[in-house]
């Protein structure tokens, strides 16, 4: 029986090691494409973290996204909140709690915030003063 030398028994298992990494794509050069897909996920999952605009709430016990208006709706949304309750809008967003209707939040002149809830023809249905847990009838 022929005895390997111990440099080809060293190398064997380097080799196999090294081409698997190549073929999972474990080398990280750096880049960004060759993230794994935990990394991925744990980046998405940290991103809207109390961003606040867009994206999802903070503290959400459903954690749904709430994708912010734009365009035309965004306008007229925007539009119909400050005209019931006049202030500057701090974001406009489709209402995850409430399919099919959207909210923009408004921080009026005293300082306070207060979700406005309107439905798809852009009038107002409901607000909720923010940090409050109960909702009032708009009027």
């Amino acid at each position: 029986m022929r005895v390997l030398p111990r440099r080809a028994l060293l190398a064997a298992p380097i080799a196999v090691l090294a081409f698997a990494l190549t073929a999972c794509g474990g080398s990280d050069s750096g880049s960004d494409s060759s993230k794994s897909v935990a990394t991925q996920q744990q980046d998405q999952n940290t991103a809207g973290v109390g961003a606040g605009a867009g994206g999802e709430r903070a503290g959400d016990a459903d954690d749904k996204t709430e994708p912010p208006l734009t365009g035309d709706v965004k306008t007229k949304a925007e539009a119909a909140a400050l005209a019931a309750y006049p202030g500057t809008v701090v974001k406009s967003e489709e209402d995850a709690e409430k399919p099919g209707m959207y909210a923009v939040e408004v921080k009026q002149a005293d300082g306070t915030s207060i979700e406005v809830y309107l439905d798809k023809s852009f009038k107002v249905t409901d607000t909720k003063k923010e940090g409050t847990e109960e909702t009032e009838d708009a009027g």
